[in-house]
């Protein structure tokens, strides 16, 4: 045995480096991990980024609001309508717009049908990653019907760009309300599967449970949001704190478990699906009649200063952050990503695991990597 350790070049006593991605099918994207092991034991995992860097803030620098949102929807793609929202709230503080209830109303229930088809994206993927291919099939074939919903009112299925400062791109299609309300009564009997044919499942609790903890403290001190922040006790749904557009108008309970582990910040996502359906059930029939949009300059130039929105999208806060010289175009944009702050977790709850359980755990965080590449 020790002459084939000799030859193979590795000593068992000593770390050694590999490459995890940046081509990969559990990094869901151009993410490079480089991680030192021992063994299968992982001792530092450290993210290499900006392959697909597009130089996102910048470009805004150069561009309207206006255009601004045809951008922030090719950060997390599949939190896009929720990443337009956060622009739009910001341009219409920012010149005190009042915005009638119908937009606000319509706003929210596209946030909630974007984060239910997030959410089952995750769920399909991650029951892949770890071994259950059926998974993807059927959160695709469930997610498709959000994505109908979509194509019928936005004209596109993902990068949507609906929302506009003042209001929306346009009114909502006739079936729209007819059609949601299908999707409820559907998605709510599949729902259970989902728990029966993963959550339950012995193999799934065996690789998830106890695995890549994270603790309260750790996830306020790194910053952690969104259902990875919550699965660990961490209050920090803004929809609950900073309620805005109709959030202040419903009832839903804020996903918390003490865990913080892996099979919880699963858990959570599951969890949130159901608020969000109650979220709509609450507003699909209590649209009110009115604009769909407020009168806007053709050209916005927002008054001198600085300003700041956040939203909760899939993946947690999203901070958009702007400074303005009182020109058509902002003197400086950032924007305050999920992902970005959730992907430097990672090193921490992932050493001292094994590099199988590197997939689970970095599953878990449901990084969208053009959205840290930016």
């Amino acid at each position: 045995m020790e002459e084939e350790v000799k030859k193979t070049g590795i000593n068992e006593q000593e770390e050694y480096v590999i490459n995890m991605g940046p081509q990969h099918p559990s990094t869901h994207g151009v993410l490079r991990l480089v991680l030192s092991l021992k063994g299968e034991i992982v001792k530092n995992v450290e993210p290499h980024l900006g392959y697909i860097h597009r130089g996102i803030e910048k470009m805004c620098e150069s561009i309207t609001y206006q255009q601004i949102i045809h951008l922030t929807d090719r950060m997390d793609y599949l939190s896009a309508h929720i990443n337009n929202e956060a622009v739009c709230l910001n341009v219409e503080k920012a010149l005190e717009v009042e915005i009638p209830d119908r937009i606000k109303i319509i706003r929210t229930i596209m946030s909630e049908l974007t984060r239910i088809q997030s959410h089952q994206l995750f769920w399909a993927s991650f029951g892949m990653d770890l071994g259950g291919l059926t998974c993807f099939f059927y959160g695709l074939r469930d997610r498709e019907k959000v994505l109908d919903i979509f194509e019928e009112t936005c004209g596109s299925r993902m990068i949507v760009s609906y929302n506009c400062p003042g209001g929306l791109m346009y009114d909502i299609h006739p079936n729209f309300q007819k059609r949601v309300k299908e999707f409820l009564k559907y998605f709510r009997k599949k729902l259970p599967e989902y728990d029966q044919l993963l959550t339950g499942n012995v193999i799934f609790r065996e690789r998830t449970v106890g695995i890549g903890k994270l603790s309260l403290e750790d996830a306020i001190s790194y910053g952690v949001t969104g259902p990875s922040g919550r699965a660990s006790g961490f209050s920090c749904d803004v929809r609950k704190h900073e309620p805005y557009s109709a959030y202040d108008r419903v009832r839903f309970n804020e996903i918390l478990f003490a865990e913080g582990d892996t099979f919880h910040r699963y858990f959570a996502r599951i969890q949130e699906m159901k608020e969000s359906m109650n979220i709509i059930d609450q507003l699909i029939d209590n649209i009110p009649e009115g604009p769909f949009a407020v009168k806007m300059k053709p050209v916005i130039k927002l008054p001198e200063g600085e300003y700041f929105q956040r939203v909760e999208t899939a993946r947690g806060e999203l901070g958009v952050y702007i400074i303005s010289d009182g020109n058509k175009n902002p003197y400086r944009v950032k924007f305050r990503s999920p992902n970005f702050v959730n992907l430097g977790v990672l090193n921490h709850i992932a050493r001292d695991f094994k590099i199988a359980d590197l997939v689970a755990i970095g599953g878990s965080l449901d990084m969208i990597i053009p959205d840290i590449d930016r």
